[in-house]
C-alpha cells in the first residue's frame, strides 16, 4: 500500500467502530501493547474514514452493502465526518447488511438484501457492479445477482475457524476485475 498509495483505498468497515472493536479484541490489544489513548486515536481516525468509493462512476465499493435509504450517490458523498455509526440509517447500512433478501438482519442491525435489490439499485444509481466484503466466502470472492455484485473477503482461514481462501480484487483501466486468491496456510 505504501509503495503505490494512489492504487489502494481504505474504506471503513463495521469493525472500525468503537462499540464493535471494543468488544472484539482491538481495544484489549491496544491496551495491552500500547495504551487506551492509542485506541481512542484509532477511533478518531476510523470516524474520518470514507465508507464507500466509486470506481470510474461504474463500480460502487463498500464494506457491507445496500440500504433502503440509498437513492443516489450524493447521499454517500454528503455523509458528515467524523461520524459514529448508529444502529440504523444509511451509514449503518453501508457497513452492516448481508446478502440474502430484504429483511431483518440476524446480526441485530441493518438489513439483508437480495438479487432484485441489487439489480434495482444498479439501475437507479447508474452503476455496473457493487463490490463489498463483510461475509466470509469460501473461495475468497463470490459473485451474486448475475455477476452484478461481488463479495471479496481478504482474510484466509478467518479466525482459524473457516478453511476459506482470501482474495484481493484488482480493477484495470477497462474496469475488468481480476482476483488474486490467497490460500489458507494449514495450521495457521
Amino acid at each position: 500500500m505504501a509503495k503505490f498509495p494512489e492504487n489502494f483505498f481504505l474504506l471503513r468497515g463495521n469493525h472500525e467502530c468503537a462499540s464493535i472493536n471494543r468488544i472484539y479484541g482491538f481495544f484489549d490489544e491496544c491496551k495491552r501493547r500500547y495504551s487506551v489513548k492509542l485506541w481512542k486515536l484509532f477511533g478518531d481516525a476510523f470516524n474520518m474514514m470514507p465508507v464507500a468509493a466509486v470506481v470510474d462512476e461504474r463500480i460502487l465499493c463498500m464494506h457491507g452493502g445496500l440500504s433502503p435509504e440509498l437513492n443516489n450517490l450524493d447521499q454517500i458523498r454528503n455523509l458528515e465526518r467524523p461520524a459514529d455509526v448508529g444502529e440504523a440509517g444509511l451509514l449503518c447500512d453501508l457497513l452492516w447488511p448481508d446478502v440474502l433478501v430484504w429483511g431483518e438482519n440476524d446480526r441485530g442491525v441493518s438489513f439483508t438484501f437480495g438479487e432484485q435489490v441489487v439489480k434495482n439499485s444498479l439501475k437507479k444509481l447508474n452503476l455496473d457492479l457493487i463490490a463489498r466484503a463483510h461475509q466470509v466466502v469460501e473461495d475468497g470472492y463470490e459473485f451474486f445477482a448475475g455477476r452484478q455484485l461481488v463479495t471479496v473477503f481478504s482474510a484466509p482461514n478467518y479466525c482459524r475457524e473457516f478453511d476459506n481462501c482470501g482474495a484481493l480484487m484488482s480493477v484495470d483501466e477497462e474496469l475488468l476485475c481480476s482476483f488474486n486468491v490467497l490460500k489458507p496456510i494449514p495450521g495457521r
